[in-house]
């Protein structure tokens, strides 16, 4: 049995992600019975939906990798996210079928593209597109790195985030996303006696805003909430997240006792009791990694160490899903003091793999490091076999049995995995290994 570190299967996968897939070299990750999971499954999401779910008597809700909602008023349509721009015209005509009237305005809930990919569908000449203030700054800095999020994404998630996948999508594409309507703390508006607060409430992004309609006692959270271990650090990259930011977001929200949630991805919440309940448990357990890390750190503990020792505890067992508690506790400790870990040896440029290769030819050569971490991988520790297989693949990149061994452990690794974004990054990993030992066959 693979005894490798792994999320809680799946928690609610259904509610969040939605069908299973078969990739095209027979991977079949069977969500529901196994918990694997698998990256394509993103675009899935709503597919299957024919008409737009109806929250109360205003508020509709389109399906997708982001939702999208429009509550309906009469003086204008108010539309909170636009979701996925290969997503936005099937969100578009369903909730058109609902009400075709004119755009009044367009909330952002933040700056990613799965809630932005759609502004240039919805938006009409009177529309007013409105975010919180940091927006402006945050879409310059994913432009800035535009080169290396387009990788990332597709690593990541199997497409880019911010591009049209299909040809119905274009009228969405290079059109200026910047909100025209800026706000810092709140913003309170009425539309057709429709009462709307904006609420400033960094979490995920430091532009991120709550969406609150009192006489609904409806809370529009963006990705403050989702059912999984949040991502306080995105393996694609990001800047630093601050889960004191989530907790006392999350407060905010608590304070105004709703009775409907509606996050971004996944399902609504109804009711205050089971909203108390699920966003309590939520924010308790970033504040128990929060506190356990910099516990870890002021005792003096390394990195790695509080990666492997810092588990939730059952009570607040949210599962990993889709954030992952290790990498947040490494986005914490990285948040608070930077890269430099006090190692000597790590304040220069040369990189621990520039000495791989000497360390394989002492070993003996490729083969051996081959033959010691398929010993690895056959006693359960998947993980080390894959750090001696880089090894040899930084002496020997292009020998046959080391990039097939990789392959074999990358498998190994994505047929365990619970978590959608570790199985993207491995599935990105076993199709370069594959493209490589085509090249060389």
């Amino acid at each position: 049995m693979i005894n490798i570190k792994n999320g809680t299967r799946l928690l609610l996968v259904t509610a969040l992600w939605g069908a299973n897939l078969v990739g095209a070299d027979g991977y079949n990750p069977e969500a529901i019975k196994s918990g694997r999971v698998d990256p394509s499954m993103h675009l899935q999401q709503g597919s299957n939906q024919l008409e737009a779910q109806k929250i109360n008597s205003v508020i509709y809700k389109a399906t997708g990798f982001g939702n999208t909602f429009m509550v309906v008023t009469s003086e204008g349509n108010v539309i909170i996210d636009t979701s996925l721009p290969s997503m936005a015209p099937k969100h578009k005509s369903l909730l058109n079928a609902v009400d075709d009237g004119p755009v009044h305005s367009i909330i952002i809930t933040h700056g990613h593209g799965d809630h932005t990919g759609g502004v240039g569908l919805w938006r009409e000449p009177q529309t007013k597109v409105i975010a919180q203030t940091n927006m402006v700054e945050f879409l310059h800095y994913q432009q800035r790195l535009k080169g290396l999020f387009m990788q990332r994404n597709s690593a990541q998630f199997g497409f880019d985030l911010t591009s049209p996948t299909d040809a119905s999508a274009n009228e969405s594409s290079g059109v200026n996303m910047l909100p025209n309507t800026l706000f810092d703390q709140q913003l309170d508006f009425t539309l057709g006696k429709e009462k709307f607060q904006l609420l400033h409430t960094p979490a995920e992004t430091y532009d991120a805003l709550t969406v609150w309609m009192p006489e609904y006692k409806a809370a529009f959270v963006g990705d403050l909430y989702y059912r999984s271990f949040p991502n306080i650090y995105t393996l694609r990259g990001t800047k630093p997240r601050w889960a004191l930011d989530y907790i006392a977001s999350i407060d905010r929200v608590l304070a105004l006792k709703p009775e409907i949630l509606l996050p971004s991805h996944g399902e609504p919440i109804f009711g205050n009791k089971n909203i108390s309940a699920a966003m309590t448990r939520y924010r308790n357990a970033i504040q128990y990694v929060h506190d356990e890390t910099v516990r870890g750190m002021n005792a003096g503990k390394d990195v790695y160490s509080l990666m492997r020792d810092i588990k939730l505890p059952e009570m607040l067992n949210v599962g990993e899903a889709y954030g992952w508690v290790s990498w947040s506790v490494r986005g914490i400790y990285e948040g608070y003091t930077g890269w430099f870990d006090g190692a000597p040896a790590n304040m220069y440029a040369q990189s621990p793999q520039s000495i791989y290769p000497d360390l394989v030819g002492l070993s003996g050569g490729s083969g051996k490091i081959v033959n010691l971490a398929q010993q690895h991988l056959e006693q359960g520790d998947a993980v080390k076999a894959l750090l001696l297989v880089e090894a040899a693949m930084a002496a020997e990149p292009n020998n046959h049995a080391v990039l097939t061994m990789r392959l074999q452990i990358l498998s190994v690794l994505r047929n365990a995995s619970a978590n959608l974004n570790e199985t993207g990054w491995l599935t990105h990993g076993i199709n370069q290994t594959q493209q490589n030992l085509e090249q060389i066959d």
